[in-house]
């Protein structure tokens, strides 16, 4: 879905579209500084499966006007836990649908699709929004697209680079939170689990790190996504765990000249 743009009519600016069926946020970068020139939410609270998400699109494009502006780039972010990260040497790209059956609910009518994890012989096999797809490639006629944790891996290997201390990162969305485990760019775990309260982060955390044989004394734990030291989670983190922090993003404050609360919680819309 990918389209090239000559250089004299070059804008610029990139859009970015993180989606879910809860909503999605978008992002216009300039390209030239980085900055972020809108970051916008729009939230689908009302929307059921017997709605057309498509109908819920088109209002949002009808009442953003930076929706329809011509970019040298679109890439959209399909945010859901329809996925599993397969090494190359046991990939067979005419099976996707074999590697997900195991740790999600598939059916033989639905699309799977893979991202290529660069220079780690690794790929995420997911399921993308195929109508989301649809509308948006009616809007903008190519872009690219990729799952949320092809982005949010490779952007945590890249922390971890000459790091051999096993690293722990939570990262928060509304209903679910990633857990990764990485040691100087090598994946030693990662999983998505569904919570409604601190009690269930905190035993899923813990649970894993037992299977792990990771003493809560001694990993660091850094947290991302949709939290703050204020929430009950970052409390109740810090009640079990020695070395909890939040991500240090300041590096990445620099370049957007966005808040740290912002640029912690659409960090994987922003580094995409």
């Amino acid at each position: 879905m990918s389209n090239t743009i000559n250089i004299t009519e070059k804008k610029y600016k990139k859009l970015v579209i993180q989606v879910n069926l809860k909503g999605f946020v978008f992002c216009v970068l300039d390209t030239l500084s980085n900055s972020a020139l809108t970051l916008k939410t729009i939230d689908f609270s009302d929307y059921s499966t017997t709605s057309k998400i498509e109908d819920y699109f088109w209002k949002a494009f009808s009442e953003h006007p930076d929706l329809s502006l011509k970019y040298d780039e679109v890439v959209v972010i399909h945010d859901n836990n329809l996925n599993t990260f397969v090494p190359k040497a046991l990939f067979d790209e005419q099976f996707l649908g074999s590697y997900l059956q195991y740790n999600t609910m598939v059916f033989d009518t639905d699309f799977f699709t893979f991202d290529e994890i660069p220079n780690h012989e690794l790929n995420n096999v997911y399921v993308p929004y195929v109508n989301i797809n649809n509308y948006l490639l009616d809007q903008f006629g190519s872009f690219n697209y990729k799952h949320n944790g092809s982005i949010l891996l490779n952007k945590l290997f890249g922390l971890s680079k000459n790091n051999d201390e096993k690293q722990v990162f939570a990262h928060f969305a509304s209903d679910r939170f990633d857990l990764v485990v990485v040691q100087n760019q090598k994946l030693i775990f990662y999983n998505s689990f569904e919570y409604k309260t601190s009690e269930d982060f905190i035993y899923y955390l813990l649970f894993t790190a037992e299977q792990l044989q990771l003493n809560p004394e001694n990993f660091k734990l850094q947290l991302l996504g949709d939290i703050s030291k204020e929430s009950s989670y970052f409390d109740i983190a810090y009640k079990y765990i020695r070395n909890v922090s939040l991500l240090n993003v300041s590096e990445f404050e620099q370049q957007n000249e966005l808040s740290t609360a912002q640029n912690l919680k659409h960090f994987i819309l922003l580094q995409s």
